[in-house]
C-alpha cells in the first residue's frame, strides 16, 4: 500500500498547525511549525490568501487524515463506515479513528507518536487479548486488552524505560498499567475525550457534496 515517505514536518507546515508526528520534537523549539510557520515551497509566504468554503473543508479533511496517518481511500472508507452508524457522523468518524490500534498504542504511551505506534504494531510487538495483531488499522472494542509481547518488553529499551517511568496520563476511555505494560479499553471515546482541534462538521460537509 502507498505510504507518505517525505518529511512529515512539511505536512505540519502545510496545514499550519502541529500534527504531532515526531514525538518529543513537536514540543521543542526545533519544531518546524515554530521555526518556519509558512507553508512549504517557494510561494509559501503568498499562500495565506482568503480561502474558499470548499478550501476550508478540504484542509480540515487533509489535516485529520494526516494526524491519524491514513491514505485517501482509507480515510473515505472510514468516513462511509461512520455514516452508516447511529449518531452524529462527525463524532462517529473521530471515534473510529481513535479506536484504531495504532492510535490506541500511542494514546497508552507505548509510542511517542502515531507513526512510531504504527511501526510498533507492524513489527509485531503488540498483543490484543493475548494474540499478536500487526495491522495498524485494526479496530479495538470495549473490553479489549492491549499489551506488549513479553520478548519485546524485555529487549526493547523504550518499553523497559516505560516500566520504570511515572504513569503517563491516558484518556478516560483507556486504562494503563505501566509496570506490566498492559492497557485496556474501558469505554468508547466521546467527543470530549479527543483533545485535538478538529472541526469535524467541515469534513462531513466535504463528503456531502
Amino acid at each position: 500500500m502507498a505510504r507518505y515517505t517525505d518529511s512529515v514536518c512539511r505536512l505540519c507546515r502545510r496545514e499550519g498547525t502541529k500534527l504531532f508526528l515526531k514525538g518529543d520534537r513537536c514540543y521543542s523549539p526545533k519544531c518546524s511549525v515554530v521555526k518556519r510557520p509558512t507553508p512549504p515551497g517557494m510561494a509559501g509566504k503568498n499562500r495565506r490568501a482568503k480561502i474558499s468554503e470548499y478550501g476550508l473543508q478540504l484542509r480540515e479533511k487533509q489535516k485529520v487524515k494526516r494526524i491519524y496517518g491514513l491514505m485517501e481511500r482509507q480515510f473515505e472508507n472510514t468516513f462511509r463506515r461512520a455514516e452508516r452508524m447511529r449518531g452524529k457522523t462527525g463524532e462517529n468518524l473521530l471515534a473510529l479513528l481513535e479506536m484504531r490500534l495504532d492510535n490506541v498504542v500511542y494514546r497508552l504511551g507505548l509510542a511517542d507518536s502515531r507513526p512510531q505506534a504504527r511501526q510498533t504494531v507492524m513489527h509485531g510487538h503488540i498483543l490484543v487479548n493475548g494474540k499478536k495483531v500487526d495491522i495498524p488499522s485494526y479496530t479495538v472494542s470495549v473490553g479489549d486488552e492491549i499489551s506488549v509481547r513479553k520478548r519485546s518488553a524485555a529487549e526493547i529499551d523504550r518499553f523497559k524505560e516505560l516500566r520504570e517511568s511515572e504513569a503517563r496520563m491516558v484518556p478516560s476511555w483507556l486504562t494503563m498499567d505501566n509496570a506490566n505494560l498492559v492497557g485496556r479499553v474501558v469505554a468508547k471515546p466521546s467527543r470530549e475525550d479527543i483533545d485535538l482541534t478538529i472541526e469535524e462538521h467541515l469534513i462531513v460537509e466535504y463528503y456531502s457534496k
